[in-house]
């Protein structure tokens, strides 16, 4: 699986339905062209406040979206709101590896992955398939010594035949990979990671050029987190390096990485004095001269650090989001944003990081009621002002 250039990062001109078409360039053009957006039938609610999230984005030719789950669409009412609000699917579980191989020996299990792809498809979405590679979401099946036991030889097979299989099974129904997931610290590629204890650190470089080779029209992401704010263990300011130093040389390489995944997990506690717009911005702009485009992949805000009074601890999570949107929808290069979530009825903050007070967790656009929020206020403002664009992607809803 060689690196070569003529398989880089050369991507990519949409149809309406979402697929991507590999233009005929030379190998060194890897700047994804843009199309001009086409009529969307589709978009039939006047603009402003009132018209769904993903109409308000693609107006500005961004595609909106939200993380989900075949355990959360259960719930009648949250499907109605999410086929309404969003026109891109972040597969928050149904293709973790818990599920597609919940143990070492099970094989592939295509199950929940059928589940929700078919969903997204049948209601006009794209589909953001997460996570190809990861040094989480195994769930119980898989002890420490099977992570970090193997021999190079089993980690090469099981890691790239799961990537393989995944990709190709979804091939022309999942639009983007989140790739590689969480891969790096401040100072690089993480090295606490088994497939790099295994493998190596080509690892990252074979997971791109197997998926690639799997599905050539897939736009295959970097997805990372931290680049906002410090926290406990990594500045801000050197994430953002290391992964402008990562991209280098992946694409140096000739690596088909195609685009950037920012989580933008906004923690409140650290964001009003923490977040330096000027130099986010160009973090984007740095991402999006290397001929990258750039996806806000798990936007969300953890309310630490502000009063559990409603009315209060909502201004304040708005006003993060307002702040953040600001400075990421200034970049032409960001073509799609997704919160981690829809409704704080179904939040991985409230699930593994409840708040000490026992305050209900509050980070998204709609309540627990399914009622908006002042985030969603701030969303769809964020979204309204967004600096125009030429589409990148069209959902199939709007054919």
């Amino acid at each position: 699986m060689g690196a070569a250039g003529a398989a880089a990062t050369g991507l990519m001109a949409c149809t309406k339905t979402g697929r991507a078409v590999r233009p005929s360039v030379s190998s060194s053009a890897t700047r994804a062209p843009r199309v001009q957006p086409v009529d969307c039938p589709a978009l039939e609610s006047p603009a402003g406040a009132s018209a769904p999230l993903w109409e308000t984005a693609f107006r500005r030719g961004l595609v909106y979206g939200s993380s989900t789950a075949t355990w959360q669409i259960s719930d009648e009412s949250y499907r109605r709101l999410y086929t309404k609000e969003a026109a891109i699917l972040f597969t928050e579980d149904d293709l973790l590896w818990y599920r597609v191989r919940p143990t070492p020996t099970s094989g592939l299990k295509f199950k929940y992955g059928d589940q929700i792809v078919g969903f997204a498809r049948d209601r006009g979405m794209l589909v953001f398939g997460a996570h190809l590679v990861w040094d989480d979401g195994f769930g119980n099946g898989w002890k420490h010594k099977d992570l970090w036991g193997m021999s190079p030889k089993r980690a090469h097979d099981v890691l790239f035949g799961t990537v393989q299989a995944l990709v190709h099974r979804y091939r022309g129904r999942v639009t983007a990979w989140s790739t590689v997931n969480e891969a790096i610290d401040g100072a690089g590629l993480r090295q606490d990671v088994p497939w790099y204890a295994t493998i190596g650190s080509s690892y990252v470089a074979q997971s791109f050029q197997v998926a690639h080779e799997a599905d050539p029209d897939a736009l295959l992401v970097l997805n990372d987190y931290g680049f906002e704010t410090d926290d406990d263990v990594t500045a801000a300011a050197d994430k953002r390096a290391a992964m402008l130093r990562v991209l280098d040389r992946l694409l140096g390489a000739g690596v088909p990485v195609h685009a950037v995944g920012v989580q933008a997990h906004l923690d409140a506690s650290r964001f009003p004095d923490g977040f330096d717009a000027t130099a986010y911005r160009k973090f984007l702009a740095d991402v999006a001269d290397r001929k990258l485009k750039i996806l806000i992949t798990e936007l969300d805000v953890l309310d630490d650090g502000l009063p559990a009074d409603i009315p209060a601890r909502d201004r304040a999570v708005a006003d993060v989001y307002r702040r953040y949107l600001d400075a990421a929808m200034e970049e032409p290069a960001v073509v799609a944003l997704m919160t981690f979530g829809l409704s704080d009825r179904y939040t991985w903050l409230q699930e593994d990081f409840p708040r000490q007070d026992g305050a209900p967790r509050r980070p998204l656009p709609f309540d627990d009621h399914l009622k908006p929020t002042p985030a969603y206020d701030a969303l769809a403002a964020g979204l309204q002002e967004a600096t125009p664009r030429t589409a990148f992607w069209q959902p199939p809803r709007c054919s």
